[in-house]
């Protein structure tokens, strides 16, 4: 299919033309997932000998048969539109609060479905954004057009309480034509945990039923994540024996610290989430290479909240010390600068996708390039943004932002998917050539 684009002519000399496609995604309040609730009482008013739970569940034990029967009704008729086995996770729900009542024991099955019932909330994950985005190549090829990929894409969602969660696309792309996402499905499914090993120093997590990856929704579920889970910057690692593992850094935040810590996808179901450790890992933006460099694992991070910083570590878990490797330069990124996903390895060398913060808080998106033996070594970097937002992009949740979480490059094209105003996402690709020329 031909591609529909307009171009964005540079403005600037060595500025880079792109090409815009007419794809956008916005925020769906119609998807959702079943979450935990658990009422509390104001600290005056607690009663430690009387829960709140245990009290609702009182309730719900005095309910004569009629008032059981709309009950159940209602919340069938509710969530049964667009989720699948309610009944399993309503029981589990009541498994998981069991502890806070009396004799659970005596609590027969459908006064069990309700009590579950009344202490989970339907959440809207992406009611209010959809944004900052990461591509990756998908292992399993098929469906791909010739000559095309087909590819992974993670998205950031904001629902209520302006918490974020990690949401799923795919799609499929050609160079030279339009982006394709496949639907969302109307389903969404929230993670359970499975176990957790070392007091939470490893999580097992897993999107029971969910049948495609756009099902799967990843929403805050330990305390160090209270208030989200940010900017997931995505990898496709392929270690030193030919393995190959799709990793995932992002920001956990619990209202106060953001730390960074690591999902790794197994199927797209099932995940494992650790948090980093050392000194350099209590900060945000942090991006895995692909791939070892001389036997160590690399990450790009932001330590300082105003460069770009390099980091070795031979553990993928511990990050110590690091080099300040791209400072502010030019005036787009005289605030602070930080990468936009991690390295993508070419002949050339590493390209990085950068962001680059000026006047009036204006976020950018530039690119540098690194030596592929050594990434220590900046070889280039573009002088001018290669994408600055547009007049119909400086509207949103926060004005005069674009940003990514993470491109990729087929047939020496990047497809570059960006959040615009920290609100919906955008599509724009270039030649990879095009952009070296325009480094200096």
């Amino acid at each position: 299919m031909p591609i529909e684009h307009e171009t964005t002519p540079p403005a600037i000399e060595g500025a880079v033309e792109l090409l815009h496609h007419e794809i956008v995604l916005r925020p769906d309040p119609s998807r959702t997932v079943i979450r935990p609730f658990l009422p509390s009482d104001p600290p005056a008013f607690a009663d430690p000998e009387h829960p709140r739970a245990e009290r609702i569940a009182e309730r719900v034990m005095a309910m004569n048969e009629a008032q059981m029967e709309r009950a159940v009704k209602s919340v069938t008729d509710s969530l049964d539109e667009r989720h699948r086995d309610v009944d399993a996770m309503l029981f589990r729900r009541f498994d998981e609060v069991s502890s806070c009542l009396l004799d659970p024991g005596k609590i027969d099955r459908e006064r069990q479905r309700l009590i579950g019932a009344y202490l989970s909330e339907e959440y809207s994950f992406e009611s209010a954004a959809l944004f900052n985005p990461c591509a990756v190549v998908l292992s399993d090829q098929t469906g791909a057009p010739e000559g095309g990929i087909r590819f992974l894409l993670s998205l950031r969602g904001i629902g209520e309480g302006h918490v974020s969660s990690v949401t799923f696309r795919t799609g499929t792309w050609k160079p030279g034509e339009a982006v394709e996402v496949d639907p969302a499905s109307r389903t969404a499914v929230a993670p359970v945990i499975e176990k957790e090993e070392g007091n939470g120093t490893l999580v097992h997590l897993r999107c029971e039923g969910s049948k495609e990856v756009s099902e799967t929704v990843l929403f805050p579920i330990l305390p160090s994540q209270t208030r989200g889970i940010e900017d997931l910057r995505m990898v496709r690692f392929v270690d030193d024996d030919g393995s190959v593992a799709l990793h995932g850094t992002y920001t956990a935040f619990d209202g106060n610290n953001a730390r960074s810590e690591l999902i790794t996808g197994k199927d797209l179901e099932s995940f494992m989430m650790r948090p980093l450790k050392g000194s350099m890992a209590a900060a945000k933006g942090m991006a895995l290479f692909p791939r070892r460099i001389d036997g160590r694992y690399a990450m790009l991070g932001r330590q300082d909240m105003e460069s770009i910083w390099l980091q070795t570590s031979d553990d993928l878990l511990t990050w110590e010390g690091g080099e300040k490797l791209v400072s502010p330069c030019h005036p787009w990124e005289f605030v602070q600068m930080g990468n936009c996903g991690p390295p993508i390895e070419l002949e050339e060398g590493w390209l990085v996708l950068t962001h680059g913060v000026g006047t009036v808080r204006n976020y950018c998106i530039g690119a540098c390039l690194l030596d592929l033996k050594d990434p220590s070594k900046v070889l280039a970097r573009t002088p001018e943004p290669i994408l600055q937002p547009r007049p119909d992009e400086r509207d949103g949740y926060v004005p005069n932002v674009v940003y990514s979480c993470g491109g990729i490059v087929h047939d020496r094209h990047l497809l570059l998917p960006y959040g615009v105003a920290d609100s919906f996402t955008a599509f724009a690709s270039v030649h990879v050539d095009d952009l070296l020329h325009a480094m200096t």
